[in-house]
């Protein structure tokens, strides 16, 4: 009898688990839109049939095949981690214990998806709408008609339908890469390098011959000198033998030609000092302000304000400022693509972008009521997609609501969206906002879920706060982060008229050294 009622708690505790197990992935499921679910079944082409894969409807039926295959289960979901960080989904991260910096430390050990795969996914993410056009119309004879081709995934999944492409043999990419966009030829040469190199590294008999092969491969220096530790990585150092350590290489134990691993962990807190980014050339940069006011029936009042006053502060800084008044998402998109080409951005030192609009989780409207994602803003400026800017400081602030659930207090106004229910779109978080790349800062005027407020009369909290701040400090020498750090203060000691609704922005950044604006010659101008 004790036994048996031992089976049946034992049951109950199981189902529980289980049950609660399900419940998280549905969560998620519900989180992840139609692009997330095309991204995961793409990354998934090596573990599961195509044939299921086919099928797939949404992301819980990627969810049950991965489970079947037992790929993912309650007690080990670090796949399924793996797949939410490599479509940066970091938020839903937290529903399965994780961080991204908890996957990322994990990854080199329990990864799962090919280099191969991830070099494909990141062209993906970087072929424009017109690149895809050009590639279709390079390869429209070696292309069944009867397929639509809508996105660069499916491309790259009919061309290994055709056999065209595969892990061994990239050569199509590099054809029409060579033609459509040569900068893209360094992800693939970044693949073929270290496909030949790890193979080589992995089955190397000693620390010092990994370490020469790394040097050819380019990720160490020549100079850097190298130790082992416990036969699982390489101790690094960029100065003499003996000094603090300044990063590991960590080889993984398990490999083979479809899931080598390679990663590198860098300390930069045991450096003592901190550098900061050249700011002494002869033109400091380009300003954009994209300032949004008319919605159809309703304006953006106080945001004429905002614009005005971000103008004569930056151009005080010494930037090129250029403003844009109600751009549809379209237009929107297309004013980045072309400042992404600008040519005279390699004589600049930054690159500076201010949007005022209104906003929802992770984006911001067009005048047309159609959502923008701001990381897809962001990446027009990557150091591949805009290699004129690579290693300058790329700087974004966003005047928007990133939620849209207070109510306007008397003489303030919110910039959360006033679409009609029609022209609601699909929820994205800020935290996929933040910046992925290197030397990037973004502003959000609100945490995720939040209004932000906006005086009719005087602008906006965040903007005249931010222009308030930039006067005040930059003569005293500060840098962007401790100016930003005084506007939250600023902004969080502020109460809306009803003495109820407060605000609260947030900072993001990648930012590798110190961004200090130059002291102005002339007195601020207000």
């Amino acid at each position: 009898l004790l036994s048996g009622r031992k089976t049946v708690g034992s049951s109950n505790m199981e189902n529980d688990i289980s049950f609660k197990f399900r419940q998280q992935l549905f969560h998620i499921s519900e989180n992840l839109v139609a692009e997330d679910v095309a991204a995961l079944k793409f990354l998934c082409t090596d573990l599961l049939h195509l044939s299921k894969l086919e099928g797939v409807k949404s992301a819980a039926d990627i969810f049950k095949l991965l489970m079947a295959q037992e790929y993912l289960n309650a007690e080990d979901t670090f796949l399924l981690a793996e797949l939410l960080y490599r479509i940066k989904c970091h938020s839903l991260l937290e529903k399965l214990g994780y961080t991204k910096e908890k996957v990322q430390e994990h990854l080199h050990e329990k990864g799962r998806i090919s280099p191969y795969r991830q070099m494909l996914y990141e062209l993906s993410e970087n072929i424009t709408s017109k690149m895809l056009e050009e590639i279709i119309f390079l390869l429209q004879n070696r292309l069944p008609k009867r397929w639509k081709i809508l996105s660069a995934l499916d491309l790259l999944t009919l061309l290994e339908k055709q056999g065209l492409l595969t892990k061994d043999n990239v050569k199509i990419l590099e054809d029409v890469f060579m033609m459509v966009s040569p900068d893209l030829l360094e992800t693939i040469d970044c693949y073929k390098k270290a496909k030949v190199l790890c193979c080589k590294i992995f089955s190397s008999p000693d620390v010092q011959t990994a370490a020469k092969l790394l040097k050819e491969l380019g990720v160490l220096s020549a100079f850097c000198p190298t130790k082992m530790h416990k036969r699982r990585c390489v101790l690094l150092s960029s100065e003499q033998e003996g000094t603090p350590v300044d990063g590991v290489f960590y080889f993984s134990p398990r490999f083979d030609l479809n899931t080598w691993y390679l990663k590198f962990w860098y300390f930069p807190a045991l450096k003592t000092t901190m550098t900061s980014y050249k700011m002494d050339g002869p033109h400091r940069g380009f300003c954009l302000i994209i300032n949004n006011v008319d919605f159809n029936s309703c304006q953006r009042k106080g945001s004429c304000k905002d614009a005005d006053e971000l103008e004569r502060v930056f151009t005080w800084l010494g930037l090129d400022v250029k403003i844009y008044t109600n751009l549809t998402s379209g237009d929107i998109i297309n004013l980045m693509e072309t400042w992404q080409n600008v040519q005279d951005h390699k004589d600049r030192n930054c690159f500076i972008c201010c949007i005022l609009s209104h906003g929802s989780s992770g984006t911001i409207y067009g005048t047309d009521h159609k959502l923008v994602s701001i990381r897809m803003l962001m990446s027009h400026f990557t150091a591949k997609r805009c290699p004129q800017l690579a290693a300058k400081p790329k700087l974004f602030f966003i005047q928007a609501c990133q939620g849209n659930n207070v109510q306007r207090p008397v003489f303030v106004d919110t910039d959360g969206p006033t679409p009609d229910a029609s022209a609601v779109q699909e929820r994205v978080s800020s935290f996929q906002s933040i910046p992925e790349e290197a030397d990037f800062l973004l502003g959000l005027a609100t945490v995720d879920g939040c209004v932000s407020f906006r005086h009719i009369e005087e602008g906006a909290w965040y903007i005249q706060s931010l222009c308030s701040k930039l006067q005040l400090l930059v003569p005293r020498g500060e840098d962007i982060l401790s100016i930003l750090t005084q506007v939250n203060e600023d902004v969080a000691r502020r109460v809306s008229p009803s003495g109820t609704k407060k605000q609260m922005p947030q900072p993001a950044y990648t930012l590798r050294k110190k961004f200090i604006f130059p002291i102005p010659m002339d007195p601020p101008p207000s």
